[in-house]
């Protein structure tokens, strides 16, 4: 069999390396197997991708018994079976894997697949270090619950609106919005909008307004209740309340917090992350102390892990170590999906539902589910 290597795809090196390594008599099919499928393009009756994928067009038209799309068997030798050649259809490749993965998703059903919780759940997502995923565990943590059949909410509380962004909804100046809510008591059902494409979720979006905000509330009588009570008057049955925290401390964080009866603290795994969540953790208590007493840190999850480096799991170990069983077992890698999805107004969960990222929200959202289920049974 003709093999065409893109060097494109893989070093120089790499390539010599498994070239010289097909003429070693101790070399196992396996390995020599996953040096193609992981390194390169090879062409013969299938097209392959540099994932060890068949071509998505012969996948869709073929096996449907196109006639175009015939299901041929590749060119072997006569002392070859064919049964010993892997049919690219199977499940165990890498395709398939990932197809059932974006079924599991997206739940085209719309079953109701993770459970309901008794009582409406408020979260506050916050994090005063900026860049460790706070509004991207919003985002995708609502979808994840919403496409499988709970109704949620998410509130835009950063001036930057970046949730508001990777939800696609709409919030230019003008826009009614969050900061309509808290400064001039417009009621919530107001200003949330539909999420396009996503059944039973909401987001109440954040325009460049509520840059302004901070100093508004200052001289405002009960600042810090404005969000619950917001909150407290909105006239629809919801399960989730995700509110997307800016990161810092100020008024608007302190609001979230009085709204909320859990907090979220998304952890990036590196040290910086840790140094500032003691800080975090002594205003938690303070708010809980005198303002909120039912406030309580429910939920930890680590983001953006590197398993290639030693750091994440040290961190890893650290804050599981420290918080036990409050960390998610699910962990969030490291995932450029997951960076490119907002660019196209989209969760990481609709924009590839079976890419790692959107795996582990969705593990992320189970367990979340599966603890409000025990909840609200206690």
């Amino acid at each position: 069999m003709r093999e065409k290597w893109d060097e494109g795809e893989v070093s120089r090196d790499r390539i010599r390396e498994v070239l010289d390594s097909a003429t070693r008599p101790d070399l196992r099919a396996e390995q020599l197997d996953d040096d193609l499928t992981h390194g390169a393009e090879m062409r013969s009756d299938h097209t392959w991708d540099a994932q060890g994928t068949v071509s998505r067009a012969i996948t869709a038209a073929g096996y449907s018994g196109d006639p175009q799309f015939p299901h041929q068997q590749p060119n072997v030798s006569r002392e070859t079976s064919q049964d010993e050649w892997p049919s690219p259809w199977e499940d165990d490749l890498p395709l398939a894997r990932e197809a059932q993965r974006a079924v599991k998703v997206l739940n085209p059903g719309g079953d109701v697949s993770m459970p309901r919780p008794t009582r409406r759940r408020v979260l506050g997502i916050a994090n005063q270090k900026g860049g460790v995923g706070k509004t991207t565990t919003a985002v995708n943590l609502a979808v994840a619950l919403a496409l499988h059949g709970n109704r949620v909410m998410v509130i835009d509380l950063d001036p930057q609106g970046n949730a508001s962004t990777g939800l696609g909804v709409e919030h230019g100046s003008g826009t009614p919005s969050i900061y309509e809510a808290l400064i001039e008591g417009v009621p919530l059902a107001e200003v949330t909008q539909a999420v396009e494409g996503i059944p039973n979720l909401v987001c109440a979006p954040a325009t460049i307004d509520l840059a302004g905000a901070e100093v508004e509330l200052v001289s405002v009588v009960a600042r810090e209740n404005r969000l619950q009570r917001a909150i407290a008057a909105y006239p629809h049955p919801i399960d989730y309340i995700f509110i997307d925290c800016p990161p810092s401390l100020g008024l608007l964080t302190v609001n979230a917090m009085v709204a909320a009866e859990e907090v979220l603290i998304p952890i990036q795994c590196e040290y910086y992350a840790l140094e500032g969540l003691g800080q975090l953790l002594r205003n938690i208590e303070l708010v809980k102390v005198h303002l909120n007493p039912r406030l309580n840190v429910s939920t930890i999850l680590l983001t953006m892990y590197d398993k290639r480096t030693k750091l994440a799991d040290q961190v890893e170990q650290e804050v599981r170590g420290h918080f036990g069983d409050t960390v998610l077992k699910a962990v969030v890698p490291r995932s450029v999906r997951v960076s490119e999805a907002p660019g196209y107004g989209q969760s990481v969960m609709t924009y590839d539902p079976g890419s790692r990222g959107a795996t582990s929200y969705f593990e992320a959202a189970e367990e979340i589910a599966m603890r409000g289920a025990r909840m609200g049974a206690a």
